[in-house]
């Protein structure tokens, strides 16, 4: 049986994946509530693995790994630290602390398909934008998970979500509302 594979991501509600050096939103612009907090958590409940991209990967293991960021210590975080995880990088050498990671170099299309066919976990990604652009090009994105935050950060907004995206249907499987403001839209992409 194949793993579904998800891409799980966060953004402005113009499609902005984080902000640069002039914003001053936060990890999560500054809306996290406990909703949220606690239905990211619950993702982690069932036995996955996660892939990355070497950017994000590093990304991550900075905010992850102890130290002043308050967003480590936040539940879900815990949990995907926990998380075994296979990172897509050609120039990463070292896992750097996260406990159960494997770094592998290659075509990232070949290696996800692999994945897929191989595990028994179900996968997920957490932002790597230019690897998901070019798995959901594959077709071998099977969930598009996108978290929107309320605000616009038109000028101090960066990494457009899907900018490197091609044309897609989508097919929308799941929709929430955390803490009254931020959206979660679960979609099955398709080519256009």
């Amino acid at each position: 049986m194949t793993a579904v594979y998800t891409w799980d991501v966060f953004c402005t509600l113009d499609g902005y994946g984080s902000f640069g050096p002039q914003g001053d939103w936060g990890g999560y612009w500054g809306k996290q509530g406990p909703e949220l907090l606690s239905h990211r958590a619950s993702l982690f409940d069932i036995e996955q693995r996660m892939v990355f991209g070497g950017t994000t990967f590093r990304e991550n293991a900075a905010i992850l790994m102890p130290g002043d960021d308050p967003h480590s210590r936040d539940e879900w975080n815990l949990r995907m630290l926990r998380t075994p995880a296979t990172v897509i990088s050609s120039t990463l050498r070292d896992t750097l602390g996260w406990p159960d990671a494997t770094i592998v170099s290659g075509d990232a299309v070949d290696i996800v398909a692999r994945l897929k066919e191989e595990s028994d976990l179900p996968l997920r990604s957490q932002g790597s934008l230019s690897l998901n652009w070019a798995l959901l090009a594959a077709g071998l994105v099977d969930r598009l998970q996108v978290t929107i935050f309320p605000v616009i950060s038109g000028r101090t907004g960066t990494s457009p979500i899907l900018a490197g995206a091609g044309d897609l249907d989508l097919v929308l499987l799941e929709s929430r509302v955390l803490d009254g403001h931020t959206q979660e839209l679960v979609y099955s992409p398709s080519g256009h």
